[in-house]
């Protein structure tokens, strides 16, 4: 009597072992949380990210720190918080130090003194409440650097469209589990019981 084999597996069907499910969960996590805390927490608290470039805030921001930065009016910080300020009102550059000190100019305007947490000595000129751009919400190391390299509008694009790829590609993931599930359910439940053996 010729031995039965079982029937051979579909040509197509590919095995995603449970190190390839864990991969994929991992980047999809890595994508969403990145497109959270760089584009869409700060749009929904109307903040600005801006990268720190130098080593003045160490070891608080090392260089390469993304910082959130939401606006506050001048009388509502006090030493300890940390600002972001334009160096000269109207101009692009910014800092973004820690406040020292609080006081009043000549001309009774709200001053904040600031220093950078590295330096032993504060900032030369204090700051006024026009060159004010706010307070940092939060801080991400790193993910300045990647904010620098892509600015602008197109930072937003290739944050969308890279969280969509790795959500399309985890979605892929769990759909393809799911059809091997079921494969593996239907190959179960057609193998036919062995025959006796005379």
């Amino acid at each position: 009597m010729a031995e039965r084999r079982p029937p051979a597996r579909h040509r197509g069907t590919r095995r995603h072992g449970p190190l390839a499910r864990v991969l994929g969960a991992v980047a999809l996590a890595a994508a969403v949380g990145l497109a959270l805390v760089g584009v869409v927490v700060p749009l929904v608290l109307g903040a600005t990210p801006y990268t720190v470039l130098t080593g003045s805030m160490r070891p608080t921001y090392a260089p390469g720190t993304m910082v959130v930065v939401r606006p506050v009016d001048a009388a509502r910080i006090s030493p300890g918080d940390v600002v972001t300020y334009q160096i000269a009102s109207g101009r692009p550059e910014v800092v973004t130090h820690r406040v020292v000190a609080v006081g009043v100019g000549a001309d009774g305007e709200r001053t904040l003194t600031t220093r950078g947490d590295a330096n032993s000595s504060p900032d030369p000129e204090p700051v006024r409440p026009v060159q004010l751009r706010g307070t940092v919400v939060y801080a991400v190391p790193v993910l300045g650097w990647v904010s620098t390299a892509v600015s602008g509008d197109t930072r937003r694009t290739v944050a969308v469209v890279a969280a969509a790829g790795l959500l399309g590609w985890g979605a892929w993931q769990v759909v393809a589990g799911l059809r091997e599930r079921a494969r593996s359910r239907g190959r179960t439940r057609a193998r036919p019981a062995p025959e006796p053996v005379p």
